[in-house]
């Protein structure tokens, strides 16, 4: 592996790791502080994932893209903008990077490195949100590379923070990130029983997008 794509890959594997810890330690720290309101949790936990976004995406891009995200980098792979031998080189990194990023976050508030959740998140309505949170993911992801591609932190970190909220499943949208909240049984956690499921409807959503992105945004410039 050359010089270069060891770059790429360490700045995937950091980026995803401080999202995790954003996306667990600040719901830790809001399930904490707000005396048992989950509506309070929830709103501390949407607005630091939306800010880390933001500023993760705009720190890492120039660097990898700052994909953070398996489905985003086989939707660019999909669509000719990514090589495929690299990527499964950008998947191990996010996949680790969210590992150390639960481990991080749980050590910084005296919890277990890894403890299996036993949150349910299960049932039709959950699925279907997972489909719809990621396909209007990787919409936004196309359109902004498409037209503003300078736009994207901001346009990524805003849907993710406005999804947390309109869907029932508080929008994964990630597979790497699903995986990794499986191991923490806390306000964010997901039981391993329903992680198959959730990253099913997450990569039949990317797929959906990405295949209607080939009509809806002709002749991409690659980037």
């Amino acid at each position: 592996m050359d010089v270069n794509l060891w770059r790429r890959a360490t700045a995937e594997l950091i980026g995803t790791a401080f999202l995790l810890a954003a996306v667990v330690g600040s719901g830790i720290m809001g399930e904490r502080l707000s005396g048992g309101n989950a509506a309070v949790a929830l709103l501390v936990n949407t607005l630091a994932t939306g800010a880390a976004l933001v500023t993760l995406i705009y720190s890492f891009g120039p660097i990898s893209g700052a994909h953070l995200n398996p489905v985003v980098t086989l939707g660019l792979a999909s669509r000719y903008r990514f090589a495929w031998p690299e990527v499964p080189i950008y998947l191990l990194a996010q996949f680790a990077g969210a590992t150390i990023g639960i481990i991080g976050a749980h050590g910084m508030f005296g919890e277990p490195a890894i403890f299996w959740s036993h949150r349910p998140r299960t049932g039709a309505p959950q699925l279907l949100s997972e489909f719809i949170a990621t396909f209007g993911l990787m919409i936004v992801v196309w359109s902004s590379k498409r037209y503003r591609i300078e736009a994207v932190p901001f346009t990524v970190g805003a849907y993710i923070t406005s999804a947390y909220w309109f869907t029932s499943s508080t929008s994964f949208a990630n597979p790497a990130v699903t995986v990794a909240r499986m191991m923490s049984d806390t306000f964010t956690g997901i039981r391993p029983a329903d992680v198959p499921g959730f990253i099913l409807a997450q990569i039949l959503g990317a797929g959906a997008a990405t295949l209607l992105s080939r009509w809806l945004l002709p002749h991409q410039e690659s980037a």
